[in-house]
């Protein structure tokens, strides 16, 4: 059973060692020097910048996050090891339920996270042949309307 919550300043750490887990299982593109750069980014300025949701599959064990700017989905890791069991899917139905229609941003290079959203319900609007930081890691920018 997953279980939802808010996300406590305290669960930063290990939600960025999910972050990284996730990124090095699913972000091929990305080299380990790409990851260890963003990695404080991610814990230090990232996840404080966002509203977090932690999914735990037991009391005290998260096992992946979403991360909401209003209606933009910012961020959405799943441990590795939990890639498959509905942690990913129970995330984003609670995100609909905050939100009449859900955006998002995710890497044109990362097909196993743009097939998801897809068969989720997410519709391609726009692509970026840069990421938010310049890089050549094009994007594609989703959305989800009210269902």
């Amino acid at each position: 059973m997953i279980i939802l919550r808010a996300r406590a300043a305290e669960d930063n750490a290990q939600l960025a060692e999910i972050w990284q887990r996730s990124v090095r299982a699913t972000h091929h593109f990305l080299t380990e020097d790409n990851i260890a750069q963003l990695f404080p980014l991610v814990l230090n300025h990232y996840l404080p910048a966002v509203d977090v949701w932690v999914a735990e599959d037991r009391p005290g064990h998260p096992c992946g996050f979403i991360g909401l700017s209003g209606n933009k989905v910012e961020m959405l890791f799943i441990d590795a090891e939990q890639r498959g069991k509905g942690v990913g899917k129970a995330l984003l139905a609670h995100a609909e339920t905050l939100h009449d229609e859900l955006l998002l941003d995710v890497n044109e290079q990362n097909p196993q996270a743009s097939g998801f959203y897809r068969h989720y319900g997410f519709e391609i609007t726009g692509r970026s042949a840069l990421d938010g930081q310049g890089n050549p890691f094009p994007l594609l920018h989703m959305k989800l309307d009210k269902r």
